[in-house]
């Protein structure tokens, strides 16, 4: 099974090559629903989250406030870390169960929707990487058009992300998204004939020694 990375920037149009994938028939694990999914009412991570950062971030469904959360974690380095902490090692966890899943029902090529894949070392556990890519007037459009969002707001996310241009020369492919939907979706699909035919290497990966007691 050859696992692939799918990143970019916000703005750059990765929702959508995500979901062109999931037409093509190739599953998709993503990283932002799965995160949505642990702050929700009963999620995962709610009762981690409240203890970090207090009853005041807690919303009415009982739920994490993601609103809240973001404005208490935003340009605070600390605060962001002590987040990822609590976050990263379920959605790794919910990541392993989508590729168990996946290795069962014998897909060949998975991909795993990771937005910060570079900035975390995700590189790591994939067989390669795919980068979603527009021209800046286009991601800052696309942006500032949803709701809620200030250039400021815009500038303190990218802040946070690599580059776009660093991350195009490490991809092994790039998407580029800004010439339209057809010519998106044309890459996609030669990108996955062309990792259908490769071996992939991090599945099932390392085998743990068992424990001796």
């Amino acid at each position: 099974m050859v696992i692939f990375g799918l990143t970019g920037s916000i703005g750059m149009g990765k929702t959508t090559a995500a979901g062109m994938l999931r037409r093509l028939g190739v599953p998709v694990h993503d990283a932002d629903r799965t995160v949505h999914r642990l702050l929700g009412a009963g999620g995962g991570a709610v009762a981690a989250v409240r203890a970090a950062f207090g009853p005041g971030v807690v919303g009415a469904d009982g739920g994490i406030d993601r609103r809240l959360l973001g404005a208490r974690v935003f340009r605070d380095p600390a605060a962001l870390a002590c987040l990822e902490r609590i976050l990263h090692p379920l959605v790794r966890q919910a990541e392993r169960r989508f590729l168990a899943t996946a290795a069962r029902r014998r897909n060949r090529v998975v991909a795993l929707d990771v937005p910060l894949l570079f900035e975390t070392n995700g590189t790591r556990r994939v067989d390669a990487t795919v980068v979603v890519s527009a021209p800046v007037f286009v991601q800052r459009a696309r942006v500032l058009a949803r709701p809620g969002m200030t250039a400021g707001k815009l500038d303190g996310i990218l802040e946070r992300q690599l580059p776009d241009v660093l991350k195009r020369r490490q991809a092994d492919f790039v998407v580029r998204t800004g010439i339209g939907k057809a010519h998106a979706l044309r890459q996609i699909a030669r990108i996955v004939s062309i990792l259908a035919v490769r071996r992939g290497a991090h599945w099932p990966g390392r085998r743990r020694p068992p424990l001796h007691r």
